[in-house]
């Protein structure tokens, strides 16, 4: 993991949660980015997602909030989405506009970006700006054709792995239930702007077609980005892979297009 020149982190708090803010060096930030680390819920931190949460930093001049959340099996879901939703109110509270915040996170925590916004909706909250989704887990069902026809091909997952560590954020949960499984189940009838990435050699690839298909469906504005031959949150790879750079251009040139900063709004 590399983490770019050019940001500075500092431990805080959103709402009830520890977080870490990430800024850049080199002036004040206009748009906010609330982002959800990756860890099939069972592991992770802000820490462990720094080089996609710094990168996404340089690249916009966007300040990012990336949230610590109790992980499974001993808090398992809901407390995810509950604990995202209560981050978003807290920015909300302290006055943020909702048309400068986006979504962002990867893998498990990634298919938060999607849910989270679910649960915004139906608490008649304001939609963030957009969504920006790095390998999503989407679909707890796991019956994406993906699942089979990748296996072997994804270095980091098996039908069985994502089983274990599924099971420990279920709790014994009925998996076809939309805020487990969005790509099948939900509804994404007005949900902001979403950019899902994701390479072609993951078993999880088709969550993202799936949603991205349900999503188009429902009349939300979304981009379907995969990229070939690498493999899961292959964007953590930054300085490594030139994909992975390319990819989070790509990410970066969606979150300015969406995010609507003052100096924005004062000059539409």
């Amino acid at each position: 993991m590399i983490v770019p020149d050019g940001i500075r982190t500092t431990d805080t708090t959103l709402g009830p949660r520890p977080a870490l803010l990430v800024e850049p060096t080199d002036g004040p930030c206009a748009g906010t980015i609330l982002y959800f680390h990756g860890g099939a819920y069972v592991c992770g931190s802000p820490r462990t997602a720094l080089s996609l949460t710094g990168n996404l930093v340089a690249r916009t001049g966007f300040r990012a909030l990336s949230l610590e959340f109790p992980l499974a099996p001993e808090h398992p879901f809901p407390s995810a989405i509950e604990d995202t939703l209560s981050a978003y109110r807290a920015l909300l509270d302290s006055g943020e506009d909702p048309s400068a915040i986006a979504f962002a996170g990867d893998s498990a925590d990634g298919g938060l970006t999607v849910t989270t916004c679910l649960a915004v909706r139906d608490a008649g909250l304001p939609m963030p700006a957009a969504i920006v989704a790095f390998s999503p887990g989407l679909d707890a069902t796991r019956t994406g054709e993906s699942m089979d026809s990748k296996a072997g091909l994804d270095p980091f997952f098996t039908r069985e792995t994502l089983g274990y560590t599924g099971a420990m954020y279920l709790a014994g949960q009925d998996p076809p239930q939309p805020m487990l499984s969005p790509a099948v189940l939900a509804d994404p009838t007005g949900l902001p702007p979403m950019l899902l990435q994701a390479g072609t050699n993951e078993l999880l690839l088709d969550d993202s077609t799936r949603m991205a298909a349900r999503a188009r469906a429902a009349g939300v504005d979304v981009v379907l980005d995969i990229t070939a031959d690498v493999p899961h949150v292959f964007q953590s790879f930054a300085g490594v892979l030139d994909e992975a750079d390319d990819a989070l251009d790509r990410a970066a040139l969606f979150l300015t297009q969406h995010v609507r900063t003052p100096a924005m709004q004062e000059n539409p």
